[in-house]
């Protein structure tokens, strides 16, 4: 009975992984496709073809190419909040955990194509709310993480810290643009840090008196 169960436990896994390489197939065909053509040139019957699966196959895994751009947006959220998370942590003064984390959002925004798939693509196609919403459960979590870290330390005082999060994602957001089209990221960055030590001045002159 042991060596039956074993087995149709290992089928189940066998099965799980043969899902979830037709589900990665699917994602790496349409972000190859979406940042080559854009999202509306690129038809689902192409994306089959590219994967090297069936029609059924796609919708079995999403319900339509719109859901397909929802989870391709939510793996690169996840995967820029990772970069972020491993270059900052509470023992950072606030405004170097800010420029770390800025700086490694540049960094993960300039892997190739993910601007086009996060600032240009997915909002026309998911919306503005919805695009904020994924960046609030993933990247979006780890800026007002990085707000309630400096006013903890005594920074942003009577400053509510969402407003100031949207903010602050939107001029990020325009610099990673810039970034990815060839503007000059040292400039953006210096730039960054005089916006940010603005922000934070009364936390710097408590610390100078």
């Amino acid at each position: 009975m042991q060596g039956k169960n074993s087995e149709k436990s290992g089928e189940r896994r066998t099965q799980a992984e043969r899902r979830a390489e037709t589900r990665k197939a699917l994602l790496d065909a349409a972000r190859a496709l979406i940042v080559e053509k854009g999202y509306a040139e690129t038809g689902t019957p192409e994306i089959v073809k590219a994967a090297d699966v069936t029609r059924g196959a796609l919708y079995h895994h999403f319900a339509d190419k719109a859901d397909l751009m929802r989870a391709l947006v939510h793996q690169e959220s996840e995967a820029i909040a990772a970069e972020i998370n491993s270059q900052t942590n509470t023992g950072q003064t606030p405004l170097d955990a800010f420029m770390s984390g800025a700086s490694a959002y540049f960094s993960a925004m300039s892997v190739a194509g993910r601007a086009r798939i996060m600032l240009l693509e997915g909002p026309t196609v998911l919306g503005l709310s919805e695009m904020a919403e994924i960046d609030r459960q993933t990247g979006g979590a780890t800026l007002l993480e990085g707000l309630r870290h400096a006013a903890n330390h005594g920074a942003l005082k009577d400053i509510p810290l969402e407003p100031l999060a949207d903010l602050l994602s939107s001029a990020f957001d325009r610099a990673a643009l810039a970034i990815a089209n060839g503007g000059d990221r040292k400039a953006y960055e210096a730039a960054t840090r005089k916006l940010l030590a603005g922000i934070l001045a009364d936390w710097q002159s408590a610390l100078m008196s």
